[in-house]
C-alpha cells in the first residue's frame, strides 16, 4: 500500500483551515497573556483559577510553536513561502526570542538525520535518557538570544508596568518552560527515545521514530497531534490538524514510505 493513497484537501481549503487555527491559537494566546499581567490578580483566594489559567496557557505556548512547525514546512500555507516565514518568524519570536531561520534550517537537519548523530533534535549519547537528553536539547535551542528576550519581557513586567514577580513568575515563566518540556516529552523524546525490551527495536524504519496510541482528543491534549509522529515523517507536507486522519488512513502502518519534500 502506497502512502500516497493518503491525499490532502485542496491548497485553498488548508490555507484557510490552516490560517484560521493558528489566529485562534495565536489569537487567544496573546489574550490571555495580556489578561493574565494586567488584568488578573492574584490572591490566594485567585490561585486556584491562576493554575488553570497557567495550564491554558501552557497548552496554547505548544500550540503556538506546532504553528510555527508547520510554516518550516510550509503547509500553514501551501505555495506562499514568504507568508509561512512571515508568519513563523513573528510568532517564533514571541513564544523565545527564537530566529526563523535558525530553528527552520535546525528542524530540516532533523529530519534528514532523524536519531542519528548530527540530529540537532537527538542526543546520541543519552538515547533514553529524559533529563540529559532535555538538558542538552535545552542548550542547543535556547541560547543567549533567548535569555536576553525572557530576561527582558520580565524586566519590562516588573520594573517598567510594576507587576509582582511571583504573578510573572506564575502566569508567564512556569507555563512557559513547561511548554517546551510538553514539546519535548511528546513530540521528540516519547517518539524517538531508544527503549529496552520489546520496543528495542521498534522503530519501523530510517525515520527512527514511532507513533503513540493516543486518541485524538488525548493527541491534541498532549502536544497537537505531534505525537502521531512516524506519520509526520513519513508525510511531512501534512499539517498538524490533519494528521489524525492521515493516520488513520495507515500511513504509519506502510512497511515503506515514498519520501515527499520536508
Amino acid at each position: 500500500m502506497s502512502v500516497s493513497r493518503f491525499s490532502l484537501p485542496t491548497r485553498a481549503f488548508q490555507r484557510t483551515i490552516g490560517l484560521a487555527l493558528a489566529a485562534a491559537i495565536a489569537g487567544s494566546w496573546l489574550a490571555i497573556h495580556f489578561a493574565a499581567m494586567f488584568a488578573f490578580e492574584l490572591t490566594w483566594q485567585s490561585l486556584p483559577l491562576a493554575l488553570v489559567v497557567a495550564g491554558v496557557w501552557c497548552w496554547l505556548s505548544v500550540g503556538v510553536f506546532i504553528v510555527c512547525h508547520d510554516a518550516m514546512h510550509g503547509t500553514l500555507v501551501p505555495g506562499r513561502p514568504q507568508l509561512n516565514a512571515a508568519i513563523g518568524a513573528v510568532l517564533l519570536a514571541l513564544y523565545a526570542g527564537f530566529a526563523w531561520k535558525r530553528l527552520r534550517d535546525a528542524h530540516h537537519a532533523h529530519h534528514r538525520l532523524s536519531g542519528h548523530a548530527g540530529d540537532p533534535d537527538f542526543d546520541e549519547h543519552n538515547p533514553a535518557d529524559f533529563a540529559r537528553w532535555y538538558a542538552t536539547f535545552f542548550r542547543r535551542y535556547f541560547g543567549w538570544r533567548s535569555i536576553l528576550y525572557v530576561h527582558s519581557v520580565v524586566g519590562v513586567y516588573w520594573l517598567g508596568f510594576g507587576i509582582p514577580m511571583e504573578k510573572i513568575v506564575l502566569l508567564y515563566g512556569a507555563p512557559a518552560l513547561g511548554s517546551s518540556l510538553q514539546l519535548f516529552y511528546f513530540g521528540t523524546f516519547r517518539p524517538h527515545r531508544h527503549a529496552a525490551g520489546a520496543e528495542a527495536e521498534s522503530f519501523a524504519d530510517h525515520h527512527n521514530t514511532r507513533s503513540e496510541d493516543f486518541g485524538t482528543l488525548a493527541s491534541l491534549a498532549t502536544c497537537f497531534h505531534f505525537g502521531y509522529h512516524l506519520e509526520h515523517h513519513r508525510r511531512p507536507d501534512v499539517p498538524w490538524w490533519a494528521l489524525p486522519h492521515a493516520r488513520k488512513a495507515g500511513v504509519g502502518e506502510m512497511q515503506t514510505a515514498e519520501k515527499v519534500p520536508a
